[in-house]
């Protein structure tokens, strides 16, 4: 990506290479334009700064809209935003769907168990009874559902 100046102000952000062909139809360039060509024409590239670190739960990140020029080269950053109520309220609603799915699937694998069980009379043994029932109680573990922990299958 890069960034078009005119006299010294951006003119253009994003900007790319085939903009300058078409903005240039009767000029001739390279089929890979070097950046000091590029800087004849006004053209700079701009570099996207690494991310920062986030709470994911109750934050976003947004590019920046435009790049900044910063000891010579052109970057474009990032803004850290509060989500709002709602948002935070959707992320805590999928991560509970993702871990209910999860807990669904670890009693699935089981439930041959409580069938074999039924079938003959012969209970489960206590250590797995114990373990499905961990599984089931996840939902009231104390920060449900960004901090689990998980029972161990006997």
């Amino acid at each position: 990506m890069y960034v078009k100046l005119t006299s010294g102000q951006i003119d253009q952000y994003p900007y790319t290479v085939g903009n300058l062909r078409r903005d240039n139809p009767n000029t001739s360039f390279p089929k890979r334009i070097p950046d000091e060509m590029l800087a004849e024409w006004g053209v700079y590239p701009v570099t996207i700064t690494a991310a920062p670190s986030i709470d994911e739960r109750t934050q976003k990140l947004e590019q920046d809209a435009s790049p900044a020029n910063v000891n010579g080269a052109w970057l474009i950053g990032w803004t850290t935003v509060d989500k709002t109520a709602e948002e935070v309220a959707e992320y805590d609603d999928n991560a509970a769907q993702s871990v209910r799915s999860q807990r669904d699937a670890l009693l699935a694998e089981t439930d041959w168990l409580v069938i074999k069980a039924q079938e003959t009379g012969v209970a489960m043994s206590a250590d797995m009874t114990a373990y499905r029932q961990a599984l089931r109680d996840i939902t009231t573990q104390e920060g449900f559902p960004h901090t689990i922990t998980w029972p161990v299958k006997p």
